[in-house]
């Protein structure tokens, strides 16, 4: 009996992605847990396996396509013995098919307000049933909600009615309407991001300008981060944090690593100091180590702090897990092979999904002091800027210290302004007496 292959769940979240590459054809003899296909999600390429032993009977979607739903067949696998070319597709797959590979979507005509056509403002609809639902590719939804159109207004040329791109850019070119209603988030949105493209591309000069489409990451960091810009009531702290006894302490340190093949197998370095800090912070103040949910405040065992970590045209954020209970060593050896494996986006979903704060560093460009954007579930996060030689008063007289900045952005729906000072002056504690963390 054939064995459908479907589109693998990457992480609890996923809801669908692009087929990059096939590492089998049809005709194909496979062994379970050979490696079949490549998938590429918002902000990964993760591996296919077989799920069994036979052949490759039919492949139903081709390298490339965009956009595949979890769970959707997307190749056939027949077993010893088994006739491969008998084997028809699934029903459900004739039913629902998947879209070839899809070329980068054209910016979209502007708007006509001239041509637009009146629309009668009627009672709010009732709750969409399952009857209700419009099938619509991800391109023809993305298409619509970028030029506001409400995707159930527009009537599908494709498969079983499916809306697609060529009944979007109908719709756009025909002047169809806004609906009544915009999403608060729309209705919040910048007055650039609520300009057609062609509107923005006008304000240039043609031929200076280079346009690159946004790939999954891009887009994935613009939604989240707009998303918390516009919902997250946050404020800021700003510690002011001497570090000469941890620099002294860091340089003991390494200096004292054993070497093996002539290199040390340990070389600490200042930002893992100040994640252990803000671990070791989030234990000491524990009514901080929270995440906001509409009906719960979830109050975390263990502290889970993500590293921004940059990669080309994008951001990862890996979590050191417990980061309480670790030692320096260990914690700066995990974050040098996640890291790595970021800037390779060989990372897994759930090594950077989750936590409960993160740790955003530009010091090592000189920057003095910035403040970062909460990423939800995380109810807070700390930028930390350059150390840097200055005169203070100590002790009653003036004396050079190098000292950092460290700016902690807070939820204030789950963590009001003194929980909040007190959480950065137990950090600012843990980085200026640092064998603290080694106790």
């Amino acid at each position: 009996m054939s064995i459908n292959i479907t589109m693998p769940a990457l992480s609890p979240t996923m809801e669908e992605g692009n087929l990059t590459k096939w590492l089998v054809k049809e005709g194909d003899s496979v062994a379970s847990g050979d490696v079949i296909a490549e998938i590429e999600t918002d902000k990964a390429t993760m591996e296919v396996e077989a799920v069994d032993e036979g052949t490759i009977a039919k492949i139903l979607v081709a390298e490339g396509s965009e956009g595949v739903k979890v769970n959707t067949a997307i190749a056939i696998l027949a077993e010893d013995g088994e006739d491969a070319s008998a084997v028809e597709a699934p029903v459900e797959q004739a039913k629902e098919p998947v879209s070839a590979p899809m070329p980068p979507a054209e910016a979209p005509a502007p708007m006509v307000a001239e041509t637009a056509k009146p629309v009668e403002v009627a009672a709010a609809p009732a709750p969409a049933t399952p009857q209700d639902r419009v099938f619509a590719t991800p391109l023809a939804r993305r298409i619509a909600d970028q030029n506001g159109l409400d995707i159930a207004s527009i009537a599908g040329s494709g498969p079983q009615g499916r809306v697609i791109k060529a009944d979007v850019d109908a719709a756009i070119s025909g002047g169809a309407s806004k609906p009544a209603t915009a999403p608060a988030a729309a209705a919040m949105a910048a007055p650039m991001a609520s300009m057609a493209d062609d509107a923005v591309l006008a304000l240039f000069e043609e031929g200076k300008y280079e346009k690159k489409p946004h790939d999954g990451m891009r887009r994935i960091i613009a939604e989240r981060l707009t998303q918390s810009a516009q919902t997250v009531p946050a404020y800021f702290v700003t510690m002011e944090c001497e570090l000469d006894a941890l620099l002294a302490l860091r340089s003991q340190m390494n200096g004292a690593a054993p070497e093996v093949d002539g290199k040390p197998v340990y070389k600490i370095s200042v930002n893992d100091f100040i994640i252990k800090a803000m671990a070791m912070a989030l234990k000491a103040v524990p009514m901080a180590n929270v995440s906001w949910t509409s009906t719960d405040r979830i109050y975390h065992t263990h502290a889970d702090i993500g590293v921004a970590v940059a990669v080309e045209d994008g951001l990862f954020t890996p979590i050191v897990r417990k980061a309480e209970g670790k030692s320096l060593s260990v914690i700066s050896a995990e974050v040098k092979d996640m890291a790595g494996r970021a800037r390779e986006r060989k990372l897994k979903p759930e090594e950077y999904q989750g936590g409960c704060t993160a740790v955003s560093n530009l010091g090592m460009f000189g920057v003095k002091e910035f403040t970062s954007i909460i990423n939800p579930p995380h109810a807070s996060i700390v930028s930390i800027g350059a150390g840097e030689k200055r005169a203070i008063v100590k002790d009653g007289a003036l004396a050079a210290a190098t000292m950092m900045a460290a700016t902690f952005a807070f939820d204030h729906r789950a963590i009001d302004g003194a929980l909040g000072a007190e959480l950065a002056a137990a950090f600012k504690g843990f980085v200026e007496n640092p064998l603290g963390m080694l106790v």
